[in-house]
């Protein structure tokens, strides 16, 4: 009889990242979600200043409308739930939704007193497919900095972290950089976004995320942890 193989260590660890306290990542995954979009849709439809439509740049005229990005556009909502996801302990996961949520709260705090808008597409996309519900209910304001990209970015970089620590090969380390890409990009495509949005999105994503890694339980463990790991590894 053949014996199963055994796990590779990176294998193992992210395995048993995943299964841990995987109910309360779902639910609270799900419950700081939804309270994000409550305080999302009020401020983008209760706007208390004038709203500045953003310009857009040579980057946004030469990638164009292109609607087929739109199931990209929405796997954000699949790959936010991977950061919380992988996270290996429950102070570890409260403290990374606490960063997310602040840097949200960042981000309506800016939608508030610098309402902005994306400038019309001069045409009715509404014919595409997804394209007249996604017009409903997710407006073209709220526009900068794109919080599409912010998440998308934070959220790659600690799962960069995770991967990184667990000794993952790099090959599937450059998967995770190439969605947070594709997500930015669709961003553009769908013209929910120009460039200047997804530019301010990313450097708001990308200081929540290294504040994050800076202050988080057990940072100085993990690190030494790694490096046993890699040396130990042939």
């Amino acid at each position: 009889m053949k014996h199963p193989q055994p796990l590779s260590p990176w294998t193992a660890e992210i395995g048993y990242r995943m299964r841990k306290l995987l109910w309360l990542k779902m639910l609270g995954t799900t419950a700081v979600t939804s309270a994000f979009f409550i305080g999302y849709f009020y401020v983008l439809r209760n706007p208390v200043f004038p709203v500045v439509v953003m310009p857009e740049t040579a980057l946004d005229r030469w990638i164009g409308f292109q609607p087929g990005a739109l199931f990209i556009y929405l796997s954000l909502w699949f790959y936010i739930g991977v950061g919380p996801g992988l996270q290996r302990g429950f102070w570890e996961l409260v403290v990374y939704g606490l960063w997310l949520m602040a840097m949200c709260l960042t981000g309506l705090l800016l939608f508030y007193l610098w309402p902005t808008a994306v400038p019309p597409l001069g045409f009715d996309a509404s014919g595409y497919p997804g394209f007249a519900l996604l017009q409903g209910v997710d407006a073209a304001g709220n526009a900068c900095p794109s919080l599409h990209v912010a998440t998308a970015m934070f959220t790659a970089i600690r799962i960069e972290q995770v991967l990184r620590d667990a000794l993952v090969p790099r090959w599937l380390r450059a998967g995770n950089a190439l969605w947070f890409i594709a997500i930015a990009w669709s961003t553009l495509a769908v013209k929910q976004h120009v460039a200047l949005d997804a530019l301010a999105g990313a450097a708001l994503g990308l200081a929540f995320a290294w504040a994050s890694m800076r202050w988080r339980p057990g940072a100085q463990q993990l690190s030494s942890t790694t490096t046993r790991r890699a040396e130990n590894t042939p």
